[in-house]
């Protein structure tokens, strides 16, 4: 799953999703992308579930591309601890995603089984996607 090595904070604060994608919301390295339309967390987890749903789905035949990471941690407090007592441990890594951010991208010849494809990716995805090809504008 995606992880980074190093990060400079080992804990950040939650922050805001408001606004649209300012960058990453274009299809830039394949021909049809799928874009998220509302805002929320995608934990690793998540992100490698999809890709693995959309390759077998397209039986290896494109090239995908992730354009998220999950670079920001979540923390939790473990299970029966009373409140209090600081911040709990990093649990896991999520991407922030704001509408318009292109999640994954296809380079492929046959794009009927990719815009397939990338609809079944779409359903393991907490938040709401759209199948977009290179020269539709958001």
């Amino acid at each position: 799953m995606l992880a980074p090595k190093r990060v400079k904070w080992r804990k950040v604060q939650r922050g805001r999703m408001r606004g649209v994608a300012q960058t990453g919301n274009d299809v830039s390295f394949g021909d049809i992308g799928l874009m998220a339309i509302e805002c929320g967390y995608l934990s690793s987890r998540q992100i490698e579930s999809a890709r693995i749903s959309m390759t077998r789905k397209m039986k290896r035949g494109a090239k995908v591309f992730i354009r998220i990471y999950p670079d920001k941690p979540v923390t939790k407090k473990p299970a029966e601890t009373r409140m209090g007592k600081g911040k709990g441990p990093p649990d896991h890594w999520v991407a922030v995603v704001r509408p318009g951010t292109m999640l994954y991208e296809v380079l492929a010849d046959d794009v009927t089984g990719v815009k397939a494809a990338l609809e079944v990716a779409a359903h393991k995805l907490p938040v709401k996607c759209r199948v977009v090809t290179k020269g539709e504008i958001a």
